[in-house]
């Protein structure tokens, strides 16, 4: 393979408008581009709500334009679900923390299942979920009632069988945002984080989901833009090989692929620059590189990459190590059998978000 096609394995990328730009379809097909990102303002409203099938539209015509390309989205549930109505609209995650035991456990797994089913149908290969961030800071501005739960082997089991679920209906899991975004006081989007705990501490509560993940063979992790000082107290997560190839390739033995936050957050975008911090990325450790919002910016990371693995045989070595990864999953994908798009916010799918929702308020930390 040559430089430029493994560096196009390596960056996702997202667009502005509900139509793709002709210029995405171009880089597609040329190999610059391994997977498309979708947002909310990527799906046409109309009065009723999402049009869906203008979505499996777009969706389908993205696969179209390139051989194994991944189409991602954000489907959480709570305040990060892109498809809304008409599809199932999911209570927050925290909800789960209210259920007793494997009661939980199961609930999870079913409505991991029905959210993945909902977004095989539109023709989606990844959710970005789901978080494994413990909400141990009751004043966190970004993760809160977005993780599972306040106790780190509770959000551990719950999120993992949810992830179960989105497999059972053959869409990958991306649990994020390691080390641990749980307990920051900023937004990574506006500023960046620093976590001061030890590193005792950091294995007790943060890690443990992650290492949980790790060992279950969890597709894909995302790296948060956070500064964990006893690692690493120079540089974010994302930017770390302390964070990256010691912690959770090294100690916690992860072997799948390790995705970046989106590079064109302010926590990066602001304090490294989109174009090195790609390359910094990359030789930390990160498989793919998510630049979300900026056409400029993605193609400046993509001849700084090229640039530099030409330049550097070890990173090339890098590069190459982490499109493999890439391909190997979007291979993983194979013939998946896609279910109808009148599944999309079906009955028991509702009635599994209305049992959620009933298991009453999410738990406060401490509680």
């Amino acid at each position: 393979m040559t430089v430029a096609g493994d560096v196009g394995q390596l960056l996702w990328v997202g667009f502005h408008g509900t139509e793709a730009p002709v210029d995405l379809y171009r880089r597609i097909a040329a190999g610059e581009v391994g997977a498309v990102v979708l947002f909310k303002r990527n799906l046409l409203q109309v009065d009723e709500g999402t049009d869906l099938a203008v979505v499996a539209g777009l969706v389908d015509a993205l696969h179209a334009a390139g051989d194994h390309l991944l189409v991602a989205v954000d489907q959480e549930g709570g305040r990060v679900q892109r498809v809304r109505a008409p599809a199932t609209v999911w209570p927050p995650m925290l909800q789960f923390d209210a259920a007793p035991g494997d009661a939980g456990l199961t609930l999870a797994r079913r409505v991991g299942a029905a959210m993945g089913a909902e977004l095989a149908a539109l023709g989606f290969d990844i959710d970005f979920a789901p978080v494994l961030d413990v909400h141990t800071n009751p004043a966190n501005p970004i993760i809160g009632d977005r993780a599972f739960s306040v106790e780190p082997e509770r959000a551990a089991a719950l999120a993992l069988a949810l992830a179960d679920g989105l497999g059972d209906s053959s869409v990958l899991a991306c649990g994020k945002h390691f080390p641990g975004h749980g307990d920051t006081q900023e937004d990574s989007h506006l500023a960046l984080p620093r976590i001061d705990h030890d590193l005792e501490r950091l294995r007790r509560v943060e890690l443990v989901p992650f290492a949980r993940a790790a060992a279950a063979g969890i597709p894909m992790i995302m790296t948060a833009h956070v500064v964990f000082a006893a690692v690493d107290p120079d540089r974010p997560a994302t930017l770390s090989p302390r964070v990256i190839g010691d912690i959770l390739r090294g100690e916690l033995g992860y072997r799948g692929v390790i995705v970046s936050d989106d590079l064109d957050m302010k926590a990066v975008a602001d304090h490294y620059g989109v174009a090195d911090a790609a390359v910094a990325a990359v030789a930390a450790g990160c498989d793919a590189l998510l630049l979300c919002a900026d056409r400029e910016r993605q193609e400046g990371a993509r001849e700084a990459l090229i640039g530099a693995a030409e330049a550097d045989a070890v990173l090339r070595a890098r590069v190459g190590e982490a499109a493999a990864r890439v391909r190997a999953l979007a291979r993983s994908r194979g013939a998946v059998q896609r279910p109808p798009l009148s599944i999309i916010g079906a009955a028991e799918h509702r009635e599994l978000a209305a049992e959620l929702a009933a298991l009453g308020p999410t738990p406060e930390v401490g509680s």
